[in-house]
């Protein structure tokens, strides 16, 4: 599956858009990571607990975003994005966004 950012995708031509997909993860960290999390911000720098947790969350909703998309007949996602928020103070959720389109490339 094509995944891109943009509108267009360079040598293919769009024949459909089907729509809007997306793919949602909701994840929380256990408790040891939140209380290494924690003694690390004391020191400030990177978080690397939350940086994985997050990184892997992205994975996934990526992963979901393109099984939704070949359910609804599509074989490309145009203008993919994400979001995120936290929910309660122990978890964040993590959005991948965009529209599912069918494109064919171009013949040269």
């Amino acid at each position: 599956m094509l995944i891109t950012t943009t509108e267009n995708i360079a040598g293919y031509r769009v024949l459909e858009a089907k729509g809007q997909v997306f793919g949602v993860v909701v994840r929380s960290r256990g408790l040891a990571g939140n209380l290494m999390a924690g003694l690390r911000s004391i020191f400030g720098g990177e978080i690397t607990e939350y940086t994985s947790l997050l990184e892997e969350a992205r994975r996934h909703a990526i992963d979901r975003m393109v099984k939704n998309a070949k359910q609804m007949g599509g074989n490309a996602v145009v203008m993919m994005r994400f979001d995120s928020s936290e929910i309660g103070q122990t978890m964040s959720e993590i959005v991948a966004y965009g529209t599912v389109v069918v494109v064919e490339k171009l013949s040269t």
